[in-house]
């Protein structure tokens, strides 16, 4: 029993021991580190603000050919698809029942020219009455016309071009009885040097890059502000570029856009009536536009946009946007980034706003230089 007191003595110290041990160890853990992200340093920079719009080629001058008299087509005078030349002719209609109606007007005519002549010298000597003299006169005047109009009907039995252009396919073929007023035409010819390329703009977008314009957020892109490039349809660049001709002075009451129509040269008539093409229109330039990564941007569950950006006390900002539209990989921001702001987008997953971490240059974006902007991806983000 006398060892119990040096027993108890000796638990106590080791439990002490260890107890000490537990707290030193405790107190070298190393402290927890804050999250790793990747951040991107935004930087404000001139941008050329360019909207692609679809719309469809159209022929500068359109002519459909019809007879302006009755009777049967005798020759077809043209190449079908080829070119032709204002005053060419391109059918024979059958002369012949016109030329013996003007030989008949030019008998009239004589005999009419004869009777007023004599009656002029009679009337001097009053051997025939002014009224005679005057008839004798209207009957000459009449006989001209006649003859006129026989000359008219004659001449139209050559149907000729009244533009240049290129010449579509015949409708009627030799031995066909064609009249004057008929409905179908013989055949239609296009000018296709130069050519018109129809667009349609919204009226919203319209409105909206007048006013910014006119407040002087943005500047015109150049002197000639009314350039366009054309996209082909198998995604190729037309070689020639056009200019806007005008708008439309009225909005499309079923879909709210304005007409938008541009000239383009098209000397190897590579476009043809009624090909869908897109129009890139240089609108301004954007000289402190802000332009994101799309790996930066969120959303919240209201649909809002949002950024995360990293302060100068090295903390985690919630920022909501307004984003204007897509550029390639990049977003055109509108409000809340400003150059400078480091924008989180490697990271996200780890973090929220409020808290403390480590930053480093993101190795998950690419630079990239901005490209034109289509208007399909308009508004895509916009704020409320």
């Amino acid at each position: 029993m006398q060892f119990k007191p040096a027993f108890s003595a000796l638990v106590t110290a080791v439990a002490l021991a260890a107890l000490l041990s537990g707290c030193e160890q405790q107190e070298a853990a190393p402290a927890a580190q804050p999250p790793k992200v990747g951040v991107v340093t935004l930087q404000s920079q001139a941008f050329t603000l360019t909207s692609e719009l679809p719309g469809r080629t159209t022929a500068y001058r359109m002519a459909e050919v019809r007879p302006q008299v009755n009777g049967i087509i005798l020759k077809r005078l043209f190449t079908e698809g080829g070119e032709v030349k204002a005053g060419q002719q391109l059918y024979q209609i059958d002369a012949s029942v016109y030329e013996a109606t003007l030989k008949s007007a030019q008998a009239t005519l004589q005999s009419s020219k004869s009777l007023a002549e004599r009656y002029k010298l009679l009337v001097d000597e009053q051997a025939v009455s002014r009224q005679e003299f005057d008839e004798a006169q209207a009957k000459r005047l009449q006989a001209e016309a006649a003859v006129q109009s026989a000359q008219i009907d004659l001449r139209y039995t050559k149907v000729l071009a009244p533009i240049s252009g290129r010449i579509g396919r015949s409708a009627i073929t030799e031995g066909a009885l064609v009249s004057n007023g008929q409905s179908n035409a013989m055949a239609v010819i296009q000018q296709l040097d130069p050519i018109y390329v129809d667009v349609t703009q919204s009226a919203v977008e319209m409105l909206k890059l007048r006013r910014e314009l006119a407040s002087g957020q943005l500047q015109k892109a150049s002197e000639n502000a009314a350039q366009v490039k054309l996209i082909l349809e198998d995604g190729s660049e037309y070689a020639e570029q056009g200019q806007l001709e005008f708008s439309e002075v009225s909005v499309d009451e079923g879909t709210g856009s304005v007409t938008l129509r541009a000239v383009f040269p098209n000397p190897n008539h590579n476009l043809l009536p009624g090909m869908f093409v897109h129009a890139q229109l240089q609108a301004g330039v954007n000289s402190q536009a802000i332009l994101a990564p799309q790996q930066g941007i969120t959303r919240d569950l209201k649909g809002q946009p949002t950024a995360l950006v990293v302060n100068q006390d090295n903390k985690v900002e919630l920022r909501e946007l307004k984003a204007d539209r897509t550029i390639g990989n990049q977003w055109l921001i509108n409000e809340g980034l400003n150059s400078g702001d480091r924008l989180i987008t490697e990271g996200l997953q780890y973090i929220k706003p409020g808290d403390e971490v480590s930053v480093s240059e993101a190795s998950n974006v690419q630079a990239a230089t901005p490209a034109p902007v289509p208007a399909t991806e308009v508004a895509g983000v916009q704020g409320e």
